[in-house]
């Protein structure tokens, strides 16, 4: 692929998932952004029926939904240059450690099998690692992966695929679905802070060019 020089360098995106028991499992660089974010947010107000004066109380941040409608994996470059994974695995290892982000660990699963054979009333319950959505610099979410769909395509003769289309549904988490001892809570607080000052930025800017027009009130 031809590029300009002195072209800016693309920051990829990423899905980063973090388990004290196996760091690496879960590493997913976007090997082509996706050429689309959705999102869509809801308030999270008061109850409603209260009083009026209560009206524009917030019960918390809002609740967001991030939806990545294309994201591409592709071994072709790697296979033309010989890379051993993908000549042996193609995008199959990328894949999995995307969907290991729903699974239990199966040291869990196995633990709780003997529990409940032994008679234990008490089964601890897996937990999913702390998952990040990081999309540049300023945006540094917690999220749950609620779901993904995936399309592989072209195979090599293992079976293994080669290319892969995925949508992914993303809930990002707040400071509202963490503990104050959790690192999610401050992951989450630092990029509201971080909100917070580009509205500012963009308010001043606004103000500026407010000031700098010619504005009549009728």
């Amino acid at each position: 692929m031809t590029t300009f020089p002195g072209s800016p360098k693309l920051t990829k995106g990423a899905i980063v998932g973090f388990d004290i028991f196996n760091p690496l499992a879960s590493v997913i660089i976007f090997q082509y952004n996706p050429t689309q974010v959705s999102r869509q947010l809801e308030a999270r107000t008061a109850e409603q029926g209260g009083s009026p004066t209560e009206a524009l109380r917030l019960a918390g941040a809002p609740k967001e939904t991030i939806t990545l409608n294309e994201v591409i994996l592709d071994a072709t470059d790697q296979l033309e240059q010989t890379d051993g994974i993908a000549t042996s695995m193609g995008v199959y290892p990328q894949l999995s450690a995307l969907e290991m982000l729903l699974y239990p660990k199966s040291a869990v699963v196995i633990a709780n099998t003997v529990l409940m054979a032994a008679g234990s009333i008490e089964v601890i319950q897996p937990a999913a690692p702390l998952t990040l959505f990081i999309w540049g610099i300023k945006r540094v979410l917690p999220v749950r992966l609620s779901g993904f769909s995936i399309t592989e395509e072209r195979f090599d003769p293992n079976l293994n695929p080669i290319a892969a289309k995925l949508s992914l549904t993303l809930n990002v988490l707040s400071y509202n679905d963490f503990s104050i001892t959790h690192p999610g809570y401050y992951t989450f607080l630092t990029h509201q802070v971080v909100k917070e000052t580009m509205a500012t930025i963009g308010s001043v800017n606004n103000l500026s060019a407010v000031a700098g027009g010619n504005i009549s009130i009728l």
